[in-house]
């Protein structure tokens, strides 16, 4: 198939490489210029994925028209808070593509202040096309260097395409499962970096394996709580997306949210430490997406709560450690 991969952070350049392993014809597309133009020459991203080379059978663009007059698949591999604008990139230059059959999103995380899950915004921004989701547990440099993973697919949409897409996708290092509760793939791909958020707070507090395992425990059973009261099914939150996720972000070394939050531990602070980041921390934004959504539709979720005072009204980590451990005695 003819994939476009719009966005070269980690997960864009990884997903290229994966696809061109695959035998696919693939086009990766970075935001800026200059930045087409070093992986162009060096056939390295050596800002987001040092080490690894780019393929030479993966094509490097910038210009959207001619990328997507050929393209099959639109992988969107942007940030949350950029897909907005990515969209509307791509709808202003789709005059000439009559390939298209899905437009799949990378970004776990909500849009600031319309609370819309990345398909939502891809169907408000290109309504006449397929949009869909793709996530689960995977880290960018070992999908890039081919270690097994697996993810799963949904789009809201049954459209034949997604079958597919589901087998181009897949290969000797990735299995791709499909689903068609799409609210809850993505809810579970962007709360997850709540929770690692607050587990690498854990981290930084440096309370132990105990401690740990019980707001995983409680991040899953909130999790499940927020996203079936958002419309999603509960299911959906002990596969990949949901338990999956959780566990590799909120223990994994190179996750960004489990590292932010280890500094939040250590006594950082957020405002500093997003200022500092060259990479998009998500679960940051999402934080504060999620606590007004919670907030409108009277949701409760502790942990949720507790990790957006520590990030957005400056509440020590400890202490809010000690709101949850106090709070009434209640049945699993």
């Amino acid at each position: 198939m003819n994939f476009a991969v719009i966005g070269a952070g980690a997960w864009g350049t990884a997903f290229a490489i994966h696809l061109s392993r695959l035998g696919h014809t693939v086009t990766l597309v970075p935001r800026r210029f200059e930045q087409a133009l070093a992986l162009a020459s060096t056939r390295e991203n050596a800002d987001y994925l040092p080490g690894l080379k780019l393929p030479s059978s993966v094509q490097v663009g910038h210009e959207l028209t001619p990328v997507l007059m050929e393209a099959e698949v639109v992988l969107l591999a942007c940030p949350s808070q950029a897909l907005r604008e990515t969209c509307e990139r791509i709808r202003d230059n789709l005059g000439l593509a009559t390939q298209l059959k899905l437009i799949i999103s990378l970004a776990k995380g909500l849009e600031l202040g319309t609370h819309l899950r990345p398909s939502e915004v891809i169907t408000a921004v290109l309504p006449n096309h397929a949009a869909g989701s793709l996530t689960g547990p995977t880290n960018a440099a070992e999908a890039a260097r081919g270690r097994p993973s697996a993810m799963v697919l949904a789009s809201a949409k049954t459209i034949e395409a997604l079958t597919e897409v589901q087998a181009a996708l897949s290969g000797p290092t990735l299995r791709v499962y499909t689903s068609h509760d799409v609210a809850g793939i993505e809810f579970g791909g962007c709360l997850k970096n709540v929770y690692a958020i607050a587990a690498g707070c854990c981290d930084g507090l440096k309370l132990g394996d105990n401690a740990k395992a019980a707001l995983l425990t409680r991040a899953l059973a909130e999790m499940v709580r927020v996203g079936v009261a958002l419309g999603a099914k509960a299911d959906t939150f002990y596969g990949l997306s949901g338990f999956g996720d959780l566990v590799v972000t909120c223990s994994g070394t190179w996750s960004r949210n489990r590292t932010f939050g280890q500094h939040l531990g250590e006594g950082a602070k957020a405002a500093d430490l997003i200022a500092a980041s060259k990479s998009v921390v998500e679960g940051y934004r999402t934080t504060d997406s999620f606590a007004g959504l919670c907030k409108e539709r009277g949701i409760d979720a502790p942990i949720l709560a507790e990790t957006y005072r520590i990030l957005y009204e400056g509440r020590a980590p400890a202490e809010a450690l000690a709101a949850l451990m106090s709070r009434e005695l209640k049945r699993e």
